[in-house]
């Protein structure tokens, strides 16, 4: 039954899954749930999810992902740091005797428990069944243990196990790529999604983790297995040009959503190394915010202690500057929400993203602005990394009086700047500028009266 879902001990009431599962709009690009409301995603890596919390910290850490607007959690059932054998703080390991054939059910029990709590909560899993170094290791401590076989039945496994959940959403993949040089893992990621879709009935979209600086549009193309499409724009360097990955992908045929499930975390070491710098919250926003404003369906945060859940029980992986409790707060996953609370503040799964909105203004690759419309001609939305002068063609919007607001993406907050003429040429100046001073210009019909963009 549509917006009810049948769970091991209860019923989840229509009230609370009240719009029904997910869905791609009918222009292949975006998200919304069967009613039609539209749905923009805001992951966060929390790929140790299942390994490394108690059932108390999953609370904790699901009530505070909640609070600031987060609707996709993204976490692995074989997890990265070890082999399959690691078992979780309950001291139950995945697979009994590292069988792939004989799932341990205490282990999957959590998992399971994990995936009704973010039910109540209106929040999605984002599952991926197994890390990629278990089907392509190229580092790391794990082993390959997937072959076409046994990855289409583990598929089907959980396919069937979780089918009744309407808030699963199939990640596969994990952190490698599906082809390398000579090597082609294609077929056993295509038998693990066929066994996905036969023990499931088909229920669930499903996508790709791809590697570092990737994308899944590089292994699959026209003949795709999958639902939508994910970028890793990683953690090299600053200013990666995310927003080119996005564009390309975004104009592929056939037309699938897109998004960078991994972008730069917040107080990651910059290029894996501490003396290099860490990566702030600033950096992490620039990227979160190209990659919307061109075409992306949404984002994905993610903080470097909170992935791993370091603590004082773990050994620590590339140097976190804090524990996970501690970096639940940090200023990044608060921005995030207010990217998403700007986007759904307006008419979002309509957008259009045209390079000429934008006229010719002179502008650093740290400082680009990028903009969107929507198909309506009701309003534009411009981001500029670092502030500054901007002129947009006012052919985008149909109306004579435009009401103005500068929205920052830093506080969430917005100002309003008055009602201007509309005219071939707009030409506008932000409140602030330098590094660190970004803003939202959003331009609208005066008539419609949208009201402040960001949360209500």
């Amino acid at each position: 039954m549509i917006g009810t879902a049948y769970t091991q001990d209860r019923l989840v009431s229509k009230q609370k899954w009240k719009h029904g599962p997910l869905k791609i709009t009918a222009d292949g690009h975006f998200f919304s749930y069967e009613d039609g409301t539209p749905f923009f995603w805001l992951g966060d890596t929390a790929w140790e999810l299942f390994n490394r919390l108690r059932k108390e910290e999953i609370i904790q850490y699901l009530d505070n992902r909640k609070k600031k607007g987060f609707n996709v959690i993204q976490a692995v059932i074989l997890a990265n740091t070890d082999r399959p054998m690691t078992a979780n703080q309950y001291g139950h390991t995945p697979l009994i005797h590292d069988k792939l054939d004989s799932p341990n059910e205490a282990y999957f029990e959590l998992i399971d428990w994990t995936v009704k709590q973010a039910l109540e909560r209106n929040m999605f899993i984002g599952l991926l069944p197994t890390w990629g170094d278990k089907v392509l290791k190229l580092w790391g401590k794990g082993e390959e243990i997937f072959n076409e076989d046994n990855a289409f039945r583990y598929g089907q496994y959980l396919g069937k196990r979780y089918r009744k959940y309407p808030n699963i959403i199939w990640i596969t993949g994990g952190d490698r790529p599906a082809v390398l040089d000579s090597v082609d893992k294609r077929p056993v990621w295509e038998a693990m999604i066929k066994g996905i879709r036969s023990g499931s009935n088909n229920k669930g979209l499903i996508s790709y983790h791809p590697w570092g600086e990737g994308s899944s549009t590089q292994f699959w193309k026209q003949a795709s297995p999958l639902d939508f499409d994910m970028i890793q724009s990683g953690h090299r360097v600053g200013d990666l040009p995310v927003d080119v990955w996005v564009k390309r992908d975004f104009n592929m045929i056939p037309a699938k959503p897109v998004l960078d499930a991994e972008p730069t975390y917040e107080d990651h070491p910059i290029n894996w190394k501490v003396n290099n710098g860490y990566f702030r919250a600033y950096d992490v926003r620039k990227q979160l915010y190209r990659s919307v404003f061109s075409g992306a369906c949404g984002v994905t945060y993610g903080h470097q202690a909170v992935w791993q859940f370091y603590s004082e029980r773990v050994e620590k992986i590339v140097d976190p500057d804090r524990y996970w409790q501690q970096a639940l707060d940090r200023p990044g996953a608060f921005q995030a929400g207010y990217l998403k609370d700007l986007i759904l503040s307006r008419s979002s799964t309509n957008r259009i993203f045209e390079s000429s909105i934008l006229l010719d203004t002179v502008f650093s690759e740290s400082s680009y602005p990028l903009a969107f419309g929507d198909k309506q001609k009701q309003f534009l939305m411009v981001y500029l990394p670092e502030g500054g002068e901007i002129s947009l063609n006012g052919k985008y919007i149909q109306a004579e009086k435009l009401q103005t607001w500068w929205f920052s993406p830093k506080s969430g907050s917005a100002l309003n700047s008055g009602v201007v003429s509309n005219q071939s040429n707009l030409n506008f100046k932000t409140p602030t500028s330098g590094i660190g001073e970004d803003w939202v210009l959003v331009l609208e019909d005066a008539r419609l009266k949208f009201g402040p963009p960001g949360k209500k």
